[in-house]
């Protein structure tokens, strides 16, 4: 980073040679309120109102030069500067709507939502509403009269999950699914190993797929086909499946699945 200090004081000719001499060389400010003050006094030391079109045109390509602002930010500056004689930071006058929650009415919602483990929205607002009318707690006078989206709005904000952290473990599944290893026969008959392929896909029609049952002792093995993997085409073709093994296995110990889409169809 270089400072340069009172480039405002060259001279009209100084600043002529200057603009020739950095043709090439760009510059770019940082602080807006140093560069807007800077502004001001160059145009004025320069005296920029009294000036004539020339100089005028001179100062302005030198502001830009200096600052890196583009013509039309420029230009704006100066217009301010000619209508009130100073170059001023602006105040955004951006419209923002009236905050109606304060930040004790999220911490308040926190708080509830914790007592009693996140409930539905209809529910909480059931709840706040209650303490209110009902109870007389005057704390909850804004949030008896929420809205269900503003509800939820609320649960997002930052100060709601500063004040109410909660971590869910995950859940085991309930649902029963055959599990995915290698059998453990010990010299009987009857566990198989059952893996799918599909055939793949052709231009105007989509592939079956091959289903592949082999006994771990005896290798025996039966092969099928479905169109789709899923369970209206699977359970029928799965038990004519299992019928055709030898009667010998009758005293069918749980199959293991090499493939997990259709492990769901073959808990036996």
């Amino acid at each position: 980073m270089i400072s340069v200090h009172e480039t405002e004081k060259l001279s009209l000719e100084q600043i002529e040679r200057f603009l020739r001499a950095t043709k090439e060389v760009r510059f770019e400010a940082t602080e807006r309120s140093e560069v807007y003050s800077w502004i001001e006094r160059l145009l004025c030391q320069q005296e920029y109102m009294r000036q004539g079109r020339r100089v005028r045109g001179l100062l302005r390509r030198y502001v830009g030069k200096m600052t890196g602002l583009s013509r039309a930010q420029v230009t704006r500056l100066i217009a301010r500067y000619m209508a009130s004689g100073q170059v001023r930071m602006q105040n955004s006058r951006h419209h923002r709507f009236p905050q109606r929650y304060t930040r004790a009415d999220i911490e308040l919602l926190a708080e509830v939502d914790e007592a009693h483990e996140g409930l539905s929205g209809p529910a909480t607002r059931r709840i706040l509403e209650r303490e209110f009318r009902e109870y007389g707690q005057r704390e909850f006078e804004r949030l008896a009269v929420i809205s269900n989206g503003h509800l939820y709005n609320l649960r997002r904000h930052s100060h709601y999950r500063q004040r109410r952290r909660s971590y869910q473990k995950t859940r085991p599944s309930l649902v029963p699914i055959g599990e995915r290893r290698r059998p453990d026969p010990q010299g009987r008959p009857g566990y198989l190993r059952v893996d799918t392929v599909h055939q793949g896909d052709s231009e105007n029609a989509k592939g079956v797929y091959h289903i592949n049952a082999v006994d771990e002792v005896t290798q025996w093995e039966i092969a099928a086909c479905v169109e789709r993997i899923s369970e209206a085409y699977l359970e029928p073709v799965l038990a004519s499946l299992l019928t055709q093994f030898p009667s010998s296995f009758a005293a069918f110990i749980p199959i293991t699945a090499a493939s997990s889409s259709i492990r769901p169809w073959l808990s036996c």
